[in-house]
């Protein structure tokens, strides 16, 4: 077996051209020197140096470890860079589970100053809430990006495994058709849309509209349902129905349709997840932080950090 420290004398030997040279490059005498030497022949079986009176030349051996050592020290040298690059938050991987809506502002311009870095590596899933929490706790991405409603506090159930950082606090919004007699208004009560047909939700996402709803007294009538916010504001705009969106999700880029204020409006919370049990790589604890100073500067109406 080679000793890399033996290894690091003979290179030292042969860069100084003498025993007491590579003795005084290492900070050691040159009796410990040679006590290197002579052990790392032993272990090998072949001398690596010839001494002789005007100092020592490496042999075939010799000047074979050496190159190998020196390749090994510039590999190292390589890797160190990388490492620091790495710790800087300069290179390196990045996988982010995110619920669509927030693709509409919120991530991209948060994810922008990562990706235009040459070596940064950046991965996003979409995923709603209930499927990204198990995507993080199974260890397929680094962050998840959820949303949760009712209470400023998270659900309880990821407090054992997961940390919560919280990023953003939304209104929802009742979205309807422009030609709709509601368009005109300045703000709307939850109640006035029970006699409505809606463009509805999947998932978590609807099951917590239906949770507002059943609080105001009504059941929504779907006329349509998608997981997709911007198809669901298409067929608003063709008439199909009204919706209820929160506020980074409003197409309020798209004809035909107006986003009204709603009185006393539902809220969305959101944050950002990773496992307690795991080290958070510098990427991400950058973008966590750049996720929240995108909130702070978010213009979107009906948002606030």
């Amino acid at each position: 077996m080679l000793d890399l420290n033996r290894l690091r004398v003979l290179q030292e030997v042969a860069r100084g051209g003498s025993f007491s040279a590579a003795a005084r490059a290492l900070h050691i005498t040159p009796s410990a020197v040679s006590q290197q030497i002579s052990a790392l022949e032993r272990g090998i079986g072949v001398p690596v140096v010839t001494r002789g009176a005007r100092g020592v030349t490496l042999t075939d051996p010799g000047r074979l470890l050496v190159q190998a050592v020196d390749n090994l020290t510039g590999d190292l040298r390589h890797v160190e860079r990388h490492l620091a690059a790495y710790a800087d938050g300069d290179s390196g991987r990045l996988a982010i589970a995110s619920f669509p809506s927030a693709g509409h502002s919120l991530l991209p311009l948060a994810l922008a100053p990562l990706t235009r870095r040459p070596d940064v590596e950046v991965t996003v899933r979409e995923a709603e809430t209930e499927q990204a929490v198990p995507l993080l706790r199974a260890g397929e991405v680094d962050l998840a990006l959820v949303y949760h409603n009712f209470t400023l506090d998270p659900p309880r159930e990821w407090a054992a495994d997961l940390h919560y950082t919280p990023v953003l606090h939304e209104e929802f919004f009742a979205v309807v058709p422009a030609t709709h007699a509601f368009a005109t208004r300045d703000r709307l009560r939850f109640g006035e849309l029970a006699d409505e047909w809606w463009v509805h939700g999947t998932g978590l996402f609807a099951a917590q509209i239906d949770a507002y709803c059943a609080a105001a007294g009504f059941r929504p009538k779907a006329a349509c349902r998608s997981a997709d916010t911007t198809f669901m504001q298409t067929m608003v705009a063709a008439g199909v129905g009204v919706a209820i969106m929160p506020a980074v999700a409003v197409a309020r880029h798209l004809d035909g349709i107006v986003a009204v204020p709603i009185d006393e409006p539902p809220m969305r919370h959101v944050g950002v997840l990773h496992r307690r049990d795991r080290w958070q790589p510098p990427l991400a604890v950058e973008l966590v932080e750049l996720l929240g100073s995108t909130a702070r500067a978010l213009t979107v109406p009906g948002t606030r950090p």
